[in-house]
């Protein structure tokens, strides 16, 4: 003998039909009240009844740091990784990018920035933007920080 929890399922509910009449519930007026915006139409979702709409109650996205977004920041690199390559090794792109260390298509889009984290033991000429610490930590390590073009 079946249990009532384990019986199938035969009965369906269907979805309420509007305004078929007063043998539904939901006769004449469907359920929309009467007249009025409303009743004849949709409204969309952000009309607030004639007010002034919340969108253009805000103000305009004025000033210096409206397009933050669009701007592209460099990769960083510290420092510290550059120990991965030999002496007097020519530091741009190509090197970090046949090293591994960077995406190529990244560096391309982006490009690359040294920073001073970390002590530096080789000396190496660099040709990418260096911050002042990571100047002086190459310098120190008998290396060159050369303008990049």
């Amino acid at each position: 003998m079946a249990n009532l929890n384990t019986l199938k399922k035969i009965t369906k509910k269907q979805k309420r039909r509007l305004g078929l009449g007063h043998g539904t519930g939901r006769g004449k007026t469907a359920g929309r009240g009467t007249k009025g915006q409303t009743s004849r139409n949709k409204l969309p979702i952000y009309f607030e009844g004639g007010a002034l709409p919340l969108i253009k109650r805000l103000p305009f996205r004025r000033g210096k740091g409206r397009n933050k977004v669009f701007k592209k920041k460099p990769i960083v690199i510290n420092v510290k990784v550059l120990n991965l390559l030999k002496k007097d090794t020519i530091v741009d792109l190509k090197t970090l990018v046949s090293n591994k260390i960077v995406d190529e298509k990244d560096a391309k889009l982006y490009g690359v920035k040294i920073l001073g984290d970390g002590e530096l033991k080789t000396p190496l000429i660099v040709k990418l933007p260096v911050s002042k610490g990571a100047g002086k930590k190459i310098i120190k390590a008998g290396g060159k920080v050369e303008p990049q073009k």
